[in-house]
C-alpha cells in the first residue's frame, strides 16, 4: 500500500490506497486465475465437450474454449454435449464469466463511485471532528508547532491544517493530517476545518496582517479555544491580543534575542535551545498541582517550578507564594 490523499471540495484527507501498478497487477492476476480455473473445469471433463473440427478436446482446445467463453459468447466450435459438462457450465462457467466481465469494467465502475466514496469519507470525518487542533499555515512555523505538540502530548492529537497552497496541504496529508485548501480569513474555510469545535488554533501565517484577520475570524467562531499566534513584529502584539489571541509569539525578535544570547553565552543559548526542542534534555511541562505540593512554595517542591496558572492568571516564580488547589504549574523537566 502507498500513502495517498483524497480530495473533496478543498478537503484533503490522509488515506492509504493502492498504487496503479499494484492495482493493475492484482486485476491481471485475478483474470489469469479465472482463466486457469475455467480451463481446469473443461479439462477435467474433456469427454463431455465436442470439437467440431476433430471431435477431440485437447489442452489447447480447453484454453481456447475458456478464453473465448470468458471474453465473448463463444463461437460454437467447442461445445458441451454431456449433461455433466452442461451443468458445469451453468454452475461454474457462467459465474466465472460474470466475474470476469465485472473485473473488466471494475476500473470504470471505480471512477464512477469514487466521488460518492469521497463525499461519504469527508462527511464521516466531519461528524467525528471535535477537540482537535487547527493549524493555519503549514510552513516552517506550522510544521514545527505540530511537532512540538506531538512530542509534548501524553496521547494522540488530531490536527487539521489550513493552507492556501495545494502543495502545503498535500504535504500535511502526507504527514498524516487532514488539510483544507483555502483562505483562512474566510469563515467558510474555517468552518470546514471545524474551528467551532476545536480546542486549540495555531496561527502561523506568513504576514502579520493576515494573522490578525485570521485570529479575529477564529475568535468570532470559537470563544473558548486557545489561540496561539506567531507574528514578526512586536508592535503588532497588542492588536493580536485585542483580536482574541490567547498568546502571541514574536518570532523574529525571539530569534534575534536567542542569537544575541548565544553570541554572549553559548552555553546559555544551548540551554534555551534545549528547552525549545522537545526531544532530549530539558522540557517545559504544564500539569496540575499535586496534592502533596499544596501549601508549599516552589522552592520547597522537588520539581523546578518556574510559573503557576491560577484562576486563569499567569504568576511568575517570584509572585507565586504558596501553591493552592486548582493551580497548574509550569515546570522544567529533565528527559533522557
Amino acid at each position: 500500500m502507498s500513502d495517498g490523499a483524497e480530495h473533496d471540495e478543498g478537503v484533503v484527507l490522509p488515506l492509504r490506497q493502492s498504487g496503479p501498478l499494484r492495482s493493475i497487477a492484482t486485476r491481471l492476476g485475478l483474470a489469469v486465475a479465472t482463466l486457469a480455473v475455467m480451463t481446469t473445469v473443461v479439462l477435467v471433463d474433456s469427454e463431455g465437450y465436442n470439437d467440431v473440427r476433430d471431435r477431440h478436446v485437447s489442452a489447447l482446445d480447453a484454453v481456447y474454449y475458456a478464453t473465448v467463453t470468458l471474453s465473448t459468447t463463444g463461437y460454437g466450435d467447442v461445445v458441451p454435449v454431456s449433461d455433466r459438462a452442461r451443468l458445469a457450465n451453468v454452475l461454474v462457467v457462467m459465474p466465472l464469466r460474470v466475474f470476469f466481465l465485472v473485473l473488466l469494467v471494475s476500473t470504470t465502475f471505480e471512477v464512477l463511485t469514487r466521488r460518492t466514496r469521497r463525499q461519504w469519507q469527508v462527511k464521516r470525518w466531519r461528524a467525528q471532528l471535535r477537540g482537535h487542533t487547527v493549524v493555519i499555515g503549514y510552513g516552517n512555523k506550522g510544521r514545527a508547532a505540530v511537532r512540538a505538540l506531538r512530542e509534548g502530548a501524553d496521547g494522540p492529537i488530531q490536527f487539521v491544517v489550513v493552507d492556501a497552497s495545494p502543495y502545503a496541504a498535500q504535504e500535511a496529508a502526507d504527514d498524516g493530517h487532514a488539510a483544507i485548501v483555502g483562505d483562512a480569513t474566510r469563515g467558510l474555510i474555517l468552518d470546514k476545518a471545524g474551528v467551532r469545535k476545536a480546542d486549540r488554533i495555531i496561527v502561523a501565517a506568513d504576514r502579520d496582517d493576515t494573522a490578525s484577520l485570521v485570529t479575529l475570524s477564529v475568535r468570532e467562531l470559537n470563544a473558548v479555544a486557545v489561540i496561539a499566534v506567531a507574528v514578526r513584529a512586536s508592535e503588532n502584539v497588542p492588536l493580536l491580543k485585542r483580536s482574541g489571541a490567547t498568546t502571541v509569539i514574536t518570532s523574529s525578535e525571539a530569534a534575534g534575542r536567542l542569537l544575541g544570547l548565544s553570541a554572549q553565552s553559548p552555553a546559555a543559548g544551548h540551554v534555551i535551545g534545549d528547552l525549545l526542542v522537545q526531544r532530549e534534555g530539558l522540557r517545559l511541562v504544564d500539569r496540575a498541582v499535586h496534592e502533596d505540593e499544596v501549601g508549599r512554595s516552589p522552592a520547597e517542591c522537588e520539581d523546578l517550578i518556574v510559573a503557576v496558572i491560577r484562576k486563569g492568571q499567569l504568576l511568575r516564580y517570584d509572585k507565586i507564594g504558596a501553591l493552592a488547589f486548582g493551580d497548574r504549574v509550569i515546570l522544567v523537566h529533565v528527559q533522557s
